[in-house]
């Protein structure tokens, strides 16, 4: 059984909004990587901007609000130290694998064994 001294875990969750952080990035290759980060585990962490020239840092990063403009038309990165060239929120754990036939899947709140 479970003890809170205080608010309880959905009081917490409902305050904090957004709890999930989903972000996306691509590598030289053309792989794709998404990143799942949960705000109320204790050994979840993302970077933000990688190490670089600090003007090619992206600043305006602020939990809850989505990004979607780390590509200009070309392609090409628009923030150069940018780890996560497309990040949003969610207060749902949504899980996304690729099936049998190709295509993308998004699961809401069910969990997907990915394997090793």
């Amino acid at each position: 059984m479970t003890q809170y001294i205080g608010s309880n875990s959905s009081d917490l969750t409902s305050q904090m909004g957004e709890r999930y952080f989903y972000g996306i990035r691509r590598n030289n290759d053309g792989e794709v990587f998404l990143a799942v980060l949960d705000q109320l585990s204790q050994t979840d962490a993302i970077t933000i901007n990688i190490p670089g020239n600090q003007e090619d840092n992206y600043d305006g990063f602020a939990v809850g609000q989505d990004f979607f403009e780390g590509r200009d038309v070309n392609h090409n990165k628009v923030f150069a130290n940018l780890n996560y060239e497309q990040f949003r929120w969610d207060n749902r754990k949504i899980n996304y694998y690729i099936n049998d036939e190709g295509e993308l899947v998004a699961r809401l709140n069910q969990p997907y064994n990915y394997g090793s």
